[in-house]
């Protein structure tokens, strides 16, 4: 049955993480997802989040409504996918690359239409390439970094204009990576973590930043700790990056990037450590959707959810 939003106020006293003095917010559990997925890909338009493709070959499409906290089930993806990335963008989700096929990357691209309950092609990738990161800024979704079949990194940046189904050209990123978070804030695109060639005990703390205006990557305050595999969201002024994987642990760490102050602050721990999975911002919350437990290619259904203005829990 549906949960209110006080409901999940009320059960963040009992779920939130572990917290220090300097860390604020609290956590509160939500409905599962009616089938447990990671590496996969979320995005949210409309009040809904869509869960895409799933490292053991789950194709249905899984919909969660952040308002109702319930989900339904949408069109299956066209093929099994995983390490694909998505953008929700004028009432339709982009879903770009992954791998196809065990670790082959994939150049295509598809748009879901809610309304239609359907998939439709559209112009592909330039480059082929999984476990990047994809953000919108402005009206055009930014594909940054990944890796191509092999899981070599590429440094390559894509930009995709829905309205014209085409692409051009953007700097490439300093540091290639794989497994990174990418997300637009503040008319810039913040570019953190990550590993080396798809090797989780390679894991970076770095973190730049793209001006459009000038076309260019800037260095910034390094990740306090170093991760792949993690979600990211933005909530305010700050960048999220909860979670992540290397060879020995998932992560609990939720660690919030000020922008403008260039300045990172830890807040309370994700009752639920794992990789693989997605975030999306709903209502002045950020809501972390499936992903694994463990390093590997494990899976959950867990749906757990941030309020930075709830109280941690004392220890």
């Amino acid at each position: 049955m549906p949960r209110s939003a006080a409901a999940l106020l009320l059960g963040s006293l009992l779920l939130a993480g572990p917290a220090s003095a300097h860390e604020v917010g609290a956590w509160a559990g939500a409905s599962s997802a009616p089938a447990e997925r990671s590496e996969v890909a979320v995005a949210a338009i409309d009040g809904k989040a869509y869960v895409v493709g799933d490292y053991n070959g789950a194709t249905e499409l899984l919909i969660y409504d952040l308002a109702r906290d319930s989900w339904s089930r949408g069109a299956a993806f066209p093929y099994p996918v995983h390490h694909t990335m998505a953008v929700g963008q004028g009432g339709r989700i982009y879903v770009f690359g992954g791998y196809v096929n065990g670790w082959e990357a994939t150049d295509k691209v598809w748009a879901y239409d809610p309304k239609t309950n359907a998939w439709e092609p559209r112009a592909p990738l330039p480059t082929a390439r999984a476990a990047g990161g994809a953000t919108l800024l402005g009206e055009r979704i930014h594909v940054v970094s990944g890796s191509v079949s092999g899981r070599k990194n590429t440094p390559v940046h894509e930009v995709y204009d829905p309205a014209r189904d085409s692409w051009s050209t953007a700097a490439s990123l300093t540091t290639p990576r794989d497994h990174l978070s990418v997300q637009a804030i503040d008319g810039r695109i913040v570019a953190v973590g990550g590993r080396v060639d798809g090797n989780s005990g390679a894991n970076l703390t770095t973190n730049q930043v793209y001006d459009p205006g000038k076309d260019a990557w800037t260095e910034a305050a390094p990740l306090p700790t170093a991760r792949s595999g993690t979600a990211s969201a933005v909530l305010g002024q700050d960048v999220y990056v909860i979670g992540g994987e290397s060879k020995e642990k998932t992560y609990d760490e939720v660690e919030a990037f000020d922008l403008p102050k260039n300045f990172w602050r830890s807040l309370a721990r994700l009752p639920s450590a794992r990789h693989g999975f997605g975030a999306v911002t709903y209502d002045g919350r950020i809501y972390t959707i499936v992903g694994s437990p463990k390093p590997g290619g494990f899976k959950s259904g867990t749906v757990e959810v941030f309020d930075p203005k709830g109280e941690p829990a004392v220890r």
